[in-house]
C-alpha cells in the first residue's frame, strides 16, 4: 500500500526552515542537495543564482518524512506562502505508481510526466483537479 509524506517548497530559505525543524523534531538529514549538484543537462542550464538553492532534503519523523526544496527562479513567481507544499507518494510497485498516477491526474494536470530520475527513483508530479499538488515516486531498491 502506498504511504504519504508532505512535501515543503519555500523561495530561498528552505535549508533555514528544514534547520529549524531539525532542532525541533531532532535526527539527521538523510539527504541534503543543492540544485548545483544536478547532473548536466543539455535541455536545462541551472542558473548561477540556483545552484547552492535546496533541491531536495529530507528529515525523517516518526514513522513519516518531511521533505522539501526551494523554488528555481522558473518557479520563484508561483511561491505563494501557505500553499507551498505537495502531498508525496511512495508507491509499493511501478504499477501501483502508474495506476495512482493517472487516477489522480484525471481533470488535472501533469507538471512532470512519470519518468525514470537521475536520482534513481521513478517520479513525476502533478496538480489533480482540485488544485492538490502530488508528488510519485517509486524507488525499486528500496521495495526489493
Amino acid at each position: 500500500m502506498a504511504t504519504t509524506n508532505t512535501y515543503l517548497n519555500f523561495n530561498g530559505n528552505c535549508e533555514e526552515a528544514f534547520t529549524f525543524y531539525k532542532s525541533v523534531f531532532g535526527g539527521d538529514f538523510t539527504y541534503m542537495g543543492r540544485f548545483g549538484e544536478m547532473p548536466q543537462d543539455e535541455n536545462y542550464t541551472v542558473p548561477e543564482e540556483d545552484k547552492n538553492k535546496v533541491m531536495h532534503v529530507s528529515l525523517p519523523i516518526g514513522q513519516s518524512i518531511l521533505m522539501g526544496s526551494d523554488c528555481g527562479a522558473e518557479w520563484a513567481p508561483g511561491y505563494v506562502p501557505g500553499n507551498n507544499f505537495s502531498v508525496s507518494i511512495s508507491a509499493d510497485s511501478k504499477a501501483e505508481a502508474d495506476r495512482i498516477f493517472s487516477g489522480l491526474s484525471d481533470g488535472g494536470k501533469i507538471g512532470m510526466p512519470l519518468n525514470n530520475t537521475f536520482w534513481g527513483d521513478y517520479f513525476g508530479m502533478l496538480t489533480d483537479k482540485y488544485g492538490v499538488n502530488w508528488m510519485m515516486n517509486y524507488n525499486e531498491q528500496k521495495n526489493k
